[in-house]
């Protein structure tokens, strides 16, 4: 008895094992084929246009554990075998202080989707416990801050994160809204603390409801909100959070009824921009007024 208990345990693991994998290529295979042109090509413009990726790159593909940072190293691994093979990656998950259940959401899905993770550890949400209301803008510096570091200790010259094309517009009808300026999220940035490293966003250009598509046709599940601050978040619509980016998400969403370019146009307009029609604009941390060149 005790021998068919064994052998139909190995099976299971067997069969397990092949689901697994079936999964991780159907996953794979679905980026390429049916979310070609809203995935695929998107992620490969990004990386020509906005010129992310350069020969010799070293690259931490920083992975929250979300819907858009597993997709993003889904679309490294797809880019190292269908592009030319001339940078690395590294596969960095970064554990701040999540629960247990997602932190084993985390590595279920990178061994789900055959992703290699390095994974380190930080004691950010202990440190930033006592910040009160609003500890988010402290924990996302020291996120950023950790993750640079690892990434160079590891021989990296570049984090990857995973904001997308709302993300970006999103940033740009906040900076309007609620802080009075003209701004964006920009492709890339060379890091002020870490002479010699950059950030990259190669899914700038790729929406969230694709994301949102390809994780629902391959039957994945990500955790949402990891923050130990609002984990209830994780069941919660973005609404019922009642944040900035939730209210400008969802006026966004109401625009785009009436006009469906909405978000392309909130994308383009700082592509747009003229100089000689705004009151004042800064440069280099100097600011500059209309009146400097209006009689000249």
């Amino acid at each position: 008895m005790s021998d068919i208990i064994e052998k139909a345990s190995e099976i299971s693991a067997e069969e397990i094992g092949a689901d697994r994998a079936d999964a991780a290529r159907e996953a794979e295979r679905s980026i390429v084929k049916k979310f070609r042109k809203e995935i695929w090509r998107k992620f490969t413009r990004a990386v020509n246009e906005y010129e992310l990726i350069r020969d010799g790159d070293r690259i931490a593909v920083c992975i929250s554990g979300g819907k858009d940072s597993m997709l993003m190293a889904k679309l490294f691994q797809e880019l190292e075998r269908h592009g030319k093979k001339n940078f690395e990656v590294v596969f960095l998950v970064m554990n701040p202080g999540y629960n247990e259940r997602n932190y084993r959401m985390i590595l279920d899905n990178a061994a789900l989707l055959n992703v290699p993770v390095t994974v380190f550890s930080s004691e950010i949400f202990d440190i930033v416990a006592d910040e009160g209301d609003s500890p988010c803008y402290l924990c996302a510096r020291m996120r950023r801050g950790h993750l640079y570091s690892k990434a160079r200790e590891l021989g990296c010259n570049k984090i990857a994160l995973g904001h997308h094309f709302d993300d970006v517009i999103e940033t740009i009808v906040m900076g309007m809204l609620y802080g009075a300026q003209i701004q964006t999220m920009m492709p890339k940035l060379h890091s002020t603390n870490f002479p010699g490293m950059e950030l990259i966003r190669p899914l700038y250009l790729v929406r969230e409801e694709d994301i949102i598509r390809w994780m629902n046709y391959n039957h994945l599940e990500f955790i949402r909100c990891a923050c130990r601050f609002t984990e209830r978040c994780a069941t919660r619509s973005e609404e019922e959070k009642g944040s900035m980016r939730a209210e400008v998400k969802g006026l966004i969403r109401e625009l785009r009824k009436k006009n469906p370019y909405i978000e392309k146009n909130i994308f383009r307009s700082v592509e747009n921009v003229n100089l000689a029609t705004v009151i004042a604009y800064k440069k280099d941390g100097v600011k500059h007024h209309f009146l400097e060149e209006y009689d000249r």
